[in-house]
């Protein structure tokens, strides 16, 4: 390696983007339902409880406002986008398998939510389906406990405050980075095939810098939002493992009440490879979509 090269490694090394605290005004939120009369009004007042003790924003009204749509304000996935362009809602909060019984089987989300993240920018609560009976015993309660998720957590500003946000003012927020141990372990192996490059220290450097960046990231978090947010605790995880059943474990052992993901790239109209699965395989809790 040349000079020239170290130079450039080291300076790339050092560089650290600090995070930047944009919280976002959760004021309009669109509950959406396929129940009707008192059975939609109660799910209202349910979401209601489980919002209520988010922490105002600054510039945004003391009061949210709860727009109710009804199974029969649509049917359509385009009669919803209809609606969510008309409210213009800063969140949709609604649930799974919408119109359908697919929540018997747990396969997907269901048509109309697949078409809600995909084709709008809105963020989405998707919650566990009320007639589903999966939802673990602290869910819709409270967002005492909230998990930010992404395998590229370094940047992802708009995840973490978007969680900082609907996290309440004593509670915890997890910002989680798992590196994937399959797809680590095949570049290693690739590399060890390269008679020229030590495997071993290629292995101890590449571990040590794909944590060190979400560590420093999440150091940035949390010296910001101990200004912003000081009754908030923030707790890093950042580790290999294989993410469906390491976010399973971490979600059940923490009691997370939410678990905030980015729902789809920027290039791209349906969700993230990641996202989907764990989004299918994870009904027991709440998840933002983002």
């Amino acid at each position: 390696m040349t000079k020239v090269d170290q130079f450039e490694s080291q300076f790339r090394a050092a560089g650290r983007e600090p995070f930047r605290y944009e919280p976002p005004h959760f004021h309009r939120i669109l509950v959406v339902t396929d129940l009707e009369g008192e059975e939609a009004l109660a799910w209202r007042e349910q979401i209601s409880a489980f919002l209520s003790g988010l922490p105002l924003v600054e510039g945004c009204p003391q009061e949210r406002i709860l727009d109710l749509v009804e199974g029969q304000d649509f049917r359509t996935e385009k009669d919803l986008l209809d609606i969510v362009a008309d409210k213009n809602p800063d969140l949709v909060a609604t649930y799974r398998h919408l119109h359908s019984e697919g929540w018997r089987w747990h396969y997907s989300l269901g048509e109309h939510v697949d078409v809600l993240i995909g084709a709008t920018q809105v963020p989405v609560l998707l919650l566990p389906h009320p007639k589903a009976k999966t939802k673990a015993a602290h869910a819709i309660q409270d967002t005492n406990r909230i998990m930010v998720m992404t395998d590229h957590l370094t940047g992802a500003h708009a995840l973490v405050n978007c969680g900082a946000a609907l996290c309440q003012s004593q509670g915890r927020l997890y910002l989680s980075h798992l590196e994937d141990e399959a797809t680590f372990e095949h570049y290693v192996g690739a590399i060890g095939k390269i008679p020229s490059i030590d495997t071993g220290n290629a292995r101890e450097r590449l571990t040590e810098q794909l944590l060190k960046e979400p560590r420093d990231y999440i150091e940035s978090c949390r010296e910001i939002l101990a200004g912003k947010r000081p009754g908030m605790e923030v707790e890093a995880i950042v580790e290999f493992g294989r993410r469906l059943a390491v976010y399973a474990s971490l979600i059940e052992r923490n009691e997370i009440d939410l678990l905030v993901m980015n729902a789809k790239k920027d290039d791209q109209l349906a969700m993230r490879g990641m996202v989907y699965p764990l989004a299918v395989d994870l009904r027991h809790i709440p998840l933002l979509l983002i």
